[in-house]
């Protein structure tokens, strides 16, 4: 038996494990994407939410100071008013630490008053400022902030210019202190490490938590400018870039929209996509466990399915080995249990079917093989006996007698064998019934116990073919000094057919003229010679080539009967329904001669 390339239980076990571990990493895969989608968005949020607070704040600082600048230009300019300018810029001074100086120039452009922190306070007409930029853009937006500086080149700058409502009150400049936007940049904390940065549009850095980088006079400008650009490029978005200080961030721009300032929140990606790092752990260790539950289930559930597939395959091969009685158990409460219910029920009709098919053949030694069937199967309504049209067909050896009576019993047993053999043969071909070996006598019957088409033309065929292979066997005794015939006679007529005997023995045969009839032309025959009563004679004359040899007296009967020989052909014989030439016809005088391949066998179709 071939065994299978790849084992049941390999495939099984493969299934079951792919099964599980298939849609758990799916499902791990997918939660994972899913977390890292939403911890994305939920980082752009934090990250829009700090930078933009960052830049609200910074946005209320500077129009802090522009409110209170704006206060002391609220009224124009009148003679003798510088020293109540300068009172009002000292308290200016006073109440916004950030502001370090301030110059208040007249409609002119002439400074009127300068007061500061750090330098000598003046008072007067002053310089000519009427071209200063700060007084060019306050004449023109009313509000002018000038660009980011560094004083000593440490501490950033910016000059803050504002205009009067009406061109007599003047204007103001003030220089601002940035260190002060510290404050509100150090506030920002984005998770555990991440902050917020301002830089101007050069890049320079304006705040930063760690306030020494802003005190280094715009040191490492150009890193800060190109995470300003990449930063920008996202369009208000998170993207991932590497930082001031060279290590992964995540970031996020807003722009201030008063100074035009940027502000940029990050978080170190590492901290950025913790939570995503622990669900993938998570999921990792969950796969894990899932792949060692499938390993075992897996393993389970394919010996589960391997095991009675195992059982049932051996079971078959037993079956195949005849062993009949063999069963299998398989408790599994399952198909698999049906299986070897099934399986066993099998078995045992397999056996029943066995021991039938045994009795058949022993009843066929005995009995004629339909009639073997017909008595295995019961069917006894057609063994009953019955008035039914048959075509019964005698054959005798001729000289039987005589040879018996010299030849020694194991010769004459061996020719009766060989004969018994070659009728056997011939009769099963044509599917007719063989009723009874009589010594070195036959009678078949054809169209009983199972009725068949054209009954006739099948007699005329068998009785051909029987001759045929007798008068073989007969040329092979014949040349061992064996002087052996054979004859045939077929008659066709009603005859009543069933089983006759006691409850003992039974023998199914038939009764009537027919069989009589039949029994007298085989009587008449000689050697070689079939003779056919009239009755098949007018079934088959327009197939097979028959001769008169005239009206014979038949023992039992009345008066003579016309009797017909078939006449030996020159070639193979017409199939039915083919008419005959006057040439087919021979005399019956030429006989068949001595020579059985004159004879052309054919079969009963």
């Amino acid at each position: 038996m071939t065994r299978p390339r790849r084992s049941l239980f390999v495939k099984y076990f493969v299934t079951l494990f792919v099964a599980v571990v298939v849609p758990l990493t799916l499902g791990s895969a997918t939660e994972a994407w899913f977390a890292f989608r939403d911890n994305r968005l939920d980082l752009d949020e934090i990250l829009q939410v700090e930078a933009r607070s960052a830049a609200d704040r910074i946005q209320a600082f500077t129009d802090g100071i522009r409110d209170q600048l704006g206060w002391v230009v609220q009224f124009p300019w009148t003679a003798g008013e510088d020293d109540q300018r300068r009172v009002d810029g000292l308290r200016l001074l006073q109440q916004v630490p950030a502001i370090v100086s301030l110059s208040l120039v007249d409609p002119t452009g002439t400074e009127r008053v300068f007061v500061s922190r750090v330098s000598m306070n003046r008072t007067g007409r002053g310089a000519d400022m009427s071209a200063d930029p700060a007084v060019v853009g306050a004449r023109a937006n009313r509000v002018w902030y000038g660009p980011v500086h560094y004083q000593r080149d440490s501490e950033p700058y910016m000059r803050i210019a504002v205009a009067g409502n009406r061109a007599a009150a003047g204007i103001v400049v003030a220089d601002i202190n940035l260190k002060l936007i510290w404050d509100i940049i150090a506030a920002i904390r984005i998770g555990d490490t991440g902050h917020a940065l301002v830089v101007d549009d050069s890049g320079r850095l304006i705040a930063h938590p760690d306030i020494s980088l802003v005190l280094r006079s715009g040191a490492g400008a150009g890193e800060f400018d190109r995470l300003k650009s990449v930063v920008s490029a996202a369009n208000g978005s998170a993207v991932a870039t590497t930082g001031e200080d060279g290590k992964p961030v995540v970031a996020l721009s807003v722009r201030a929209p008063n100074v035009g300032w940027t502000v940029i929140a990050e978080q170190p990606v590492l901290e950025a996509f913790e939570s995503i790092r622990a669900a993938l752990r998570r999921s990792l260790m969950l796969i894990g466990f899932g792949i060692v539950f499938a390993l075992v289930l897996a393993y389970w559930r394919a010996c589960r399915m391997w095991g009675p597939i195992r059982q049932l395959e051996d079971g078959v091969e037993r079956i195949g080995m005849g062993q009949f009685d063999h069963r299998i158990t398989i408790k599994s409460h399952d198909e698999l249990e049906q299986l070897a219910i099934r399986f066993n029920q099998m078995a045992g009709e397999l056996a029943t079917s066995q021991q039938k098919s045994e009795r058949i053949n022993r009843l066929k030694q005995f009995l004629a093989p339909q009639v073997a069937e017909l008595v295995e199967h019961s069917d006894q309504g057609v063994l009953d006996g019955q008035r039914r049209e048959v075509v019964a067909i005698f054959g005798d050896l001729r000289g039987f007698t005589a040879f018996s009576a010299r030849a020694e019993p194991d010769v004459i047993i061996a020719v009766l064998r060989e004969y018994y053999e070659a009728i056997g043969a011939v009769t099963a071909r044509h599917a007719a019934t063989l009723i009874r070996f009589a010594g070195d006598g036959v009678m078949v019957l054809v169209n009983a116990p199972v009725a068949c088409e054209n009954p006739a033309q099948r007699g005329i065929r068998l009785a051909i073919d029987m001759q045929a292979a007798v008068q073989s066997l007969a040329n092979y005794w014949n040349a061992r000094d064996c002087a052996i015939g054979f004859g045939v006679g077929i008659a066709m007529g009603p005859a009543t057919v069933g089983t006759l005997g006691w409850h003992g023995r039974l023998d199914y045969t038939a009764i009537g003229n027919v069989v009589n009839l039949a029994s007298r032309l085989c009587d008449l025959a000689e050697d070689a010679q079939i003779l056919v009563d009239p009755v098949v004679t007018g079934h088959v004359k327009d197939s097979t080539a028959l001769a008169s040899i005239g009206e014979r007296a038949i023992k039992g009967y009345d008066r003579a009967l016309e009797v017909f020989a078939v006449v030996r052909n020159a070639g193979p014989l017409p199939h039915p329904g083919c008419r005959l030439r006057p040439a087919d016809v021979r005399p019956v005088e030429a006989g068949f001669g001595r020579l059985a391949p004159e004879l052309s066998p054919t079969d009963a179709g």
